[in-house]
């Protein structure tokens, strides 16, 4: 949770030059930054001008592949382990020219079942070993093994992994279908074979040292200081920024005071306008928008006999609100309130809901279910008040206030909400036991929206359904969308399918952000990828 679905030929495969000019491109923006006399590695002209410091909520449990879950366990990963190849930003995973060269130099069809790749020969590990096929069957193996339980891994249960030579690698999937080229490309980054193989992957998750963590990316991990610190150092000596710090933080105002006092650079995005005068009152810093790719939802549990088990009472909690203001509110000019579950930044994207708050139609909602007002004016049936809990995680300052100003918005319509507040790790153990009556959850989508199979289908229950909604009708729309083939129709039959989930409401769809990074000026970036904000890292230089 963040704050956490055609053949291709042989023809239509990105040619390798593709890659190699847009780093191009973007390393000559991020040069025409630097004036004169700009610092360079290993010079006095200024203090830490190759370090990048980066502030961030929350530390990853774990950094194996495998293991990884949170987003800034992600993001760094990203700078350390490679994927076969990736996906270009707001690019639709259906369409074979989307795709960036990554660990595979190139790639071809074999056919109705099966891709090719071919490695990179100068790909190596830190200490020079070549990567070879045997290291990417044995990663992917390892996220598709039940004892790792990757988060990845019901997505890669339909294929196989073979390694034809040292360089060439087949991968296999049971079925022709139009996302192949995403299954086999997206979900798994490559790790190394010999450090793991001889460790029986139960033990696997609790092996924490440094010596695993070796990728073939342009970082390696150097240093790990738990609870406060982990710091990558860079494999080519002459990459701009050498060393790239993570400092870690419990809550937002902490991660707020280490960009003011310039203990850090960099912060990915800053939660909420709350703080957002001292940030622009600093000197040192900047504010840099960009997309996001993450949307926010209040979840209903779905499970038991409670008052929004009845779809009326859904329609009517949703009309109650100004979803609009709420979310610009909370979280700042440029949220929008999405039509179903994704971001602005999803090839699905289209128009924002209006957000409109009715309040005639959502008393008109809770009278026809039996929700009448009494003379308070507060909502019973059967003797039985209408109350509702909201649990969020104390770590989100936007989702709590999100619900302050949710509970004051339902008591006008007799409605008594109630908000309980508990640390992320005990939010995710009552959101899997089901211990909840409502909750804001947010999610960073993924580039297919494959992944709602997880989140709102009946297959998702033991996933991330933790509402045990279901509903047959978007499952077979889902189904549908899912295996068609063009993205123009794709388009279609996917927005199908929302349209169901809007209808039933499983949810309330509450805000996609505009993330505003916080930025120190001495930092020069060129921009950031909504799905991986750190993907074009290698272009940035720190000045004087």
């Amino acid at each position: 949770m963040g704050d956490g679905g055609l053949p291709v030929s042989s023809a239509a495969l990105r040619a390798p030059g593709k890659l190699r000019t847009f780093s191009v491109r973007r390393a000559l923006g991020a040069l025409a930054l630097l004036p004169l006399g700009a610092c360079a590695p290993g010079s006095d002209a200024c203090e830490r001008c190759d370090t990048l410091t980066i502030a961030a909520l929350g530390e990853p449990d774990h950094l194996l592949p495998p293991f990884v879950w949170q987003t800034v366990g992600r993001d760094i990963g990203d700078l350390v382990f490679e994927r076969l190849a990736r996906l270009e930003p707001g690019r639709s995973p259906l369409d074979p020219e989307a795709y960036r060269l990554g660990l595979a130099e190139r790639w071809e069809r074999i056919d109705s079942l099966g891709l090719r790749f071919h490695l990179r020969p100068e790909a190596r590990w830190p200490d020079g070993t070549r990567v070879t096929a045997s290291d990417v069957v044995f990663s992917f193996e390892a996220y598709q093994d039940s004892a790792l339980d990757a988060p990845s891994r019901s997505s890669l249960a339909d294929l196989r992994a073979r390694a034809e030579d040292s360089g060439t690698v087949a991968i296999r999937f049971d079925s022709a279908r139009p996302d192949q080229l995403y299954d086999a490309t997206y979900h798994v980054r490559v790790f190394r074979r010999a450090l793991w193989d001889s460790i029986p992957r139960a033990d696997w998750g609790a092996q924490s040292g440094l010596d695993g963590l070796e990728g073939s990316g342009p970082y390696r991990v150097a240093e790990w200081r738990r609870g406060e610190w982990l710091a990558l150092e860079a494999r080519d000596g002459e990459a701009p920024l050498r060393r790239i710090v993570w400092r870690f933080a419990r809550d937002p105002d902490a991660v707020a005071n280490l960009l003011l006092s310039g203990e850090a650079d960099l912060l990915e995005t800053m939660a909420g306008p709350g703080r957002r005068s001292e940030f622009e009152r600093a000197e040192h810093l900047r504010l840099v928008p960009y997309p996001s790719s993450v949307y926010g939802f209040l979840g209903f549990n779905l499970a038991g006999r409670d008052p929004w088990t009845d779809v009326r009472v859904r329609r009517a909690l949703r009309e109650a609100l100004d979803r609009a203001t709420l979310a610009r509110a909370v979280l700042g000019e440029g949220t929008l309130v999405p039509e179903g579950p994704l971001s602005a930044q999803l090839w699905l994207w289209e128009n924002p809901a209006a957000g409109e708050p009715d309040s005639a139609a959502a008393a008109a909602l809770l009278d026809a279910a039996g929700w009448s007002a009494g003379p308070d004016g507060r909502r019973a049936a059967g003797g039985r008040r209408l109350t509702i809990d909201i649990l969020v995680p104390a770590t989100s300052a936007a989702r709590r206030d999100l619900a302050l100003a949710i509970q004051e918005r339902w008591a006008r319509l007799g409605i008594t909400a109630t908000l309980t507040t508990v640390d992320f790790p005990v939010f995710q153990e009552r959101l899997a036991q089901g211990r909840f009556q409502t909750y804001i959850g947010a999610w960073l989508d993924e580039p297919h929206p494959r992944s709602l199979r997880d989140q709102w289908t009946r297959d998702g229950w033991p996933a991330l359904n933790y509402g045990h909604y279901a509903n047959p009708r978007f499952d077979s729309a889902f189904a549908a969308a899912v295996s068609t083939p063009d993205t123009t129709a794709a388009r279609r039959a996917w927005r199908a399918a929302l349209a169901i989930l809007d209808d039933d409401a499983p949810a309330i769809w509450l805000y996609t952000p505009a993330n505003v990074a916080v930025v120190n000026r001495r930092l020069a970036v060129t921009e950031f990828e909504p799905f991986a904000w750190l993907d074009d890292l290698a272009a940035w230089r720190m000045l004087p």
